[in-house]
């Protein structure tokens, strides 16, 4: 969603490099890039304006003027008034002293809010809690068959009493669901409430009344992030008719520009709390501004990537590989069927080109990014599975019969056995050399890191011998003080003298010390 925005802003930090010191004229000519960008990814005037004031001041300033590198500290400066309009620190959200914790979900009819009822009470029940669904959306035809089927999607309970489609009274459902909550002993309620095309009276109304009949503890104002302009000024209207306590950004991963989102928090002056960017339930988190900025100033997102990667791999299974790839017989024992299991633990987390896209750095090849096949996957899994549990353990064994053999069972060519075998094998060489703490192979000049034992040797090469001097004279002239230095030495022996640090003479020897040849001719 961000992309446009993202490149524009990199062209401009990319003009400032190499730069020693920025004139007023500098500073000017960005400003103005920047607000360019932000103006095409449809970001709201106002806020364009206040943002572009506030960087202006602090780039004119002396944390600029005096920084070791200027366009560095511009970027810097840019990511904290991102994180600024963003809302700031990351909102949580509050719960009850006394449960069940009544959040209430608002906004237009298409913003997506029945799907992220179910997002949310995924999430919830993945942080520890029993949420409830409630089905207060009567009007829209199946609005309460599609809460019950995201909701057992989500593995959570739903509280739906009347069948909808224009049939029952949505304030008196909610004021029941409270009851049963506390009967069955649940400890959050997520309301699902009517939406309208647009902003109208029947609506604020009937939002307010659902509002004073439940008391909640947190309303939420879903924004489809895909709409636009009129974004802010629905945020507005809500704000002012019912009132919310956050936001929730639904749409994220859509191909829209995404400016209008990024001014709701400050327009409105509530932050945004979660953010749903993809289709599925798990595509649903908590929203962090500091993150977000990073992720449009292509700073990456490795924050959220450590998350996810936690969320899905077993500390027990993760030491374990660590261990075999560790081991004495040089990674040997990790085998084709451990790889297999890498690969899917790391599909669980999500299609690769995401991932990809937290890394920093990534959108300057957003386009292979995009093109990845995640069917590759798929075809690498059906490779491994073809084979027999002798040939997963040592891949040794795979001779041309047994390729032909694996490649008919997984539909691929001959061709793809041989090249996973040969890539796995490769892989294998690699990590396991990480492991033991050689680090990344192919790095020039640091222990372990290939290339440093030939450079040394190159060194010691060229250190071989002294240069002697062509002029006789000269010649004649060092090769008798080095005479008389050497018999200076042999004189010593038997009555060392006390040496000075670093190998400097000590006190009673300066009178002999003569500088190197060398630092004679330097000195003139």
């Amino acid at each position: 969603m961000f992309d446009t925005l993202s490149d524009r802003l990199a062209a401009t930090f990319k003009s400032l490099r190499g730069k020693g010191r920025l004139s007023p004229e500098d500073i000017d000519a960005t400003a103005r890039e920047i607000r360019i960008a932000l103006l095409e990814a449809d970001v709201a005037l106002p806020v364009v304006r206040a943002f572009i004031a506030k960087v202006k001041e602090r780039a004119a300033g002396a944390e600029v003027s005096k920084a070791l590198n200027p366009a560095q500290q511009v970027v810097k400066i840019v990511n904290e008034e991102l994180i600024s309009i963003l809302g700031g620190e990351t909102r949580v959200l509050r719960f009850a002293k006394q449960p069940p914790t009544v959040i209430m979900l608002a906004g237009l009819q298409g913003a997506g809010k029945t799907t992220l009822a179910g997002k949310l009470g995924r999430w919830l029940k993945a942080q520890g809690h029993t949420p409830l669904l409630v089905a207060c959306d009567l009007q829209r035809p199946n609005a309460v068959n599609q809460l019950s089927v995201v909701a057992e999607r989500a593995g959570v309970a739903v509280f739906a009493p009347e069948p909808g489609n224009g049939v029952g009274d949505p304030v008196a459902v909610a004021k029941d669901s409270i009851d049963h909550a506390r009967t069955k002993q649940y400890d959050v309620v997520v309301v699902d409430t009517a939406g309208r095309l647009g902003i109208d009276q029947e609506l604020m109304k009937q939002a307010a009344d659902i509002r004073d009949a439940v008391s909640p503890d947190e309303i939420l104002f879903v924004v489809d992030a895909m709409i636009g302009q009129d974004a802010v000024n629905t945020a507005e209207a809500f704000r002012d008719g019912v009132g919310f306590d956050g936001v929730v950004l639904s749409k994220l991963d859509g191909d829209a520009r995404g400016g209008a989102a990024l001014s709701v928090a400050h327009v409105t002056g509530k932050q945004i709390m979660f953010a749903s960017n993809g289709e599925k339930l798990e595509d649903f988190d908590a929203f962090h501004p500091d993150r977000m900025a990073s992720r449009i100033l292509d700073m990456g997102d490795l924050l959220t990537l450590i998350e996810q990667a936690e969320r899905t791999f077993s500390q027990a299974e993760a030491e374990k590989m660590a261990s075999k790839l560790a081991s004495s017989k040089g990674g040997k024992d990790f085998t084709l069927d451990d790889f297999l299991a890498q690969m899917e633990q790391v599909r669980k987390m999500g299609s690769i080109s995401k991932l990809l896209g937290m890394l920093p750095g990534m959108g300057q090849i957003k386009d292979q990014i995009n093109n990845i096949d995640e069917r590759d996957v798929d075809r690498t899994a059906a490779i491994i599975k073809s084979m027999t549990p002798g040939e997963r353990t040592d891949p040794t064994i795979i001779n041309g019969s047994r390729r032909a053999r694996i490649a008919r069972g997984s539909g691929v060519e001959v061709s793809a056995v041989k090249n996973l075998v040969e890539r796995f094998f490769e892989a294998r060489k690699m990590m396991s050399k990480m492991a033991q703490g050689g680090g990344m192979p192919g790095m020039p000049g640091v222990p372990g890191m290939g290339g440093g034992p030939g450079r040394q040797k190159k060194k010691q090469k060229q250190a071989k011998g002294k240069q002697r001097s062509g002029n006789p004279m000269k010649r004649k002239a060092d090769e008798q003080a080095a005479a008389e230095r050497r018999a200076a030495a042999h004189s010593g022996q038997d009555q060392p003298q006390p040496g000075g640090a670093f190998g400097l003479p000590g006190a009673g020897q300066g009178k002999d010390f003569e500088l190197p040849d060398e630092f004679k001719k330097f000195m003139g």
